[in-house]
């Protein structure tokens, strides 16, 4: 019996499932969760000393690499004076001039732990400002655990093939109005019917927890315009997206050149740098409906935790262009490579990329992936065998088919030519799976 083993076996009988967030439970492809114990630069280590390369990056923050030296040296500093003081701090100041510098769209801002509690604020604040109930979001799109938001969620619903989720009233339900992704005319119809309910619609900036999915050419555009003529707020919800993509997230690949400003953003995973840190930001006009000028409530013990914001202060200030550019040559590189190999062995499968994010949907050759239909359509059952055949050869992917894939400024030749060794057996794998 491995140590993971172990390790997994006596946290099945102290929490549950095992584990504190469901996708880690390796549910949809089998066997036993990896317990790791250390991370540096591009590399896992498990608790029985097995390295992997790591392309889940901590599902994003570690934009620079594990326990990069500039970030580390930024939380002993902070840590030496003090956990939290439950009080202001100047890094919360500087955090959000960081991000006002590189999201010209962003006025305000307001720290939060969590991306779940920067879309939940979002939300409220929307309803809030508009005076309206009726939430607009799309199917396949994953906002965080709101109730409001899991109606046909991506990522760990798509993984375990729920609908949605026990314990959310009808009547909550009833409040989000749910659309396939990439159909502007399902919205105009929304609106034609509903809109002086509409307060808003969230949309991620690209879609990646129900695999990576490539906004249709001026959808989000569209939204915009849409919403702005029907008094709703349109948000974009690039936790995920945002600061990995690029220095501006999506939007500052698409949106800004496009002449189009979301009324609100939320950020979450880079910006902590790998603690737990998350915002929303967006109109001044807007944000300032939150407490304590505005009628809006919102509150957190830890929110602009120190520590956390010299993680985001140091990881945003070492995020440059460079880095950027290293991202984007590496996913490049890698998606080509697990293109050929699949193509090789006959393995029929598309790459869905959105800036330097990606992901491979089997059986989709003909017309990829554009929504959530397509995505639960494919042959799902190929990555299972894919996954654990890169697993064994030292490579660490997401345990399941319907999240993205990362990459690191840290993941150097080495650590590539590893991932590329591991492809021919792992497309072998998936062209066996029946």
């Amino acid at each position: 019996m491995t140590s993971s083993q172990e390790l997994f076996d006596r946290a099945k009988t102290l929490m549950p499932g095992g584990v504190n967030s469901p996708v880690r439970a390796f549910g949809s492809v089998g066997g036993t969760p990896r317990f790791m114990v250390n991370a540096k630069g591009a590399y896992l280590t498990d608790a029985d000393g097995r390295d992997y390369v790591d392309l889940v990056c901590s599902w994003g923050p570690a934009l620079l690499g594990h326990a990069h030296p500039a970030v580390l040296a930024a939380v002993h500093t902070a840590v030496d004076h003090g956990l939290s003081f439950g009080a202001s701090t100047p890094a919360e100041s500087e955090l959000a001039a960081l991000v006002q510098g590189r999201v010209s769209g962003v006025e305000r801002l307001r720290m939060v732990s969590t991306g779940t509690e920067a879309t939940m604020t979002a939300v409220r604040l929307a309803r809030g400002f508009t005076g309206r109930d009726l939430i607009i979001k799309f199917a396949g799109c994953y906002h965080g655990h709101l109730d409001s938001l899991l109606a046909a969620a991506g990522s760990g619903l798509a993984t375990l093939a729920l609908p949605g989720s026990a314990g959310v009233t009808a009547a909550t339900a009833a409040e989000t109005l749910v659309l396939p992704y990439n159909d502007l005319a399902a919205v105009e119809a929304a609106f034609t019917e509903y809109g002086d309910r509409i307060a808003a619609v969230i949309t991620e900036a690209a879609p990646a927890n129900m695999g990576v999915v490539t906004p249709g050419e001026g959808f989000n555009a569209g939204l915009s315009r849409i919403t702005a003529a029907h008094g709703a707020l349109l948000i974009l919800d690039e936790v995920l997206t945002g600061f990995r993509v690029g220095a501006s997230g999506y939007w500052g690949l698409t949106g800004a050149s496009e002449g189009w400003t979301p009324d609100l953003f939320t950020f979450g995973k880079v910006i902590g740098g790998g603690l737990p840190t998350a915002a929303l930001g967006g109109r001044a006009e807007v944000m300032d409906y939150l407490a304590p000028l505005g009628p809006v409530y919102q509150a957190g013990t830890l929110s602009g935790n120190p520590v956390a914001m010299a993680a985001g202060v140091a990881t945003l200030t070492a995020a440059t262009s460079a880095v950027y550019a290293t991202v984007d040559a590496r996913s490049l590189e890698l998606s080509t490579a697990l293109t050929s190999a699949l193509s090789d062995e006959g393995v029929d499968h598309s790459i869905q990329r959105a800036g330097n994010l990606f992901s491979v949907a089997f059986g989709t050759s003909v017309s990829g992936v554009r929504n959530y239909a397509d995505a639960q359509g494919q042959e799902v059952f190929r990555y299972a065998p894919f996954f654990h055949s890169m697993l064994d050869s030292g490579v660490y992917l997401p345990p399941s088919v319907f999240e993205a894939w990362f990459l690191s400024a840290a993941h150097d030749d080495n650590a590539m030519n590893r991932i590329f060794d591991a492809l021919p057996a792992a497309a072998k794998a998936a062209a066996a799976a029946v």
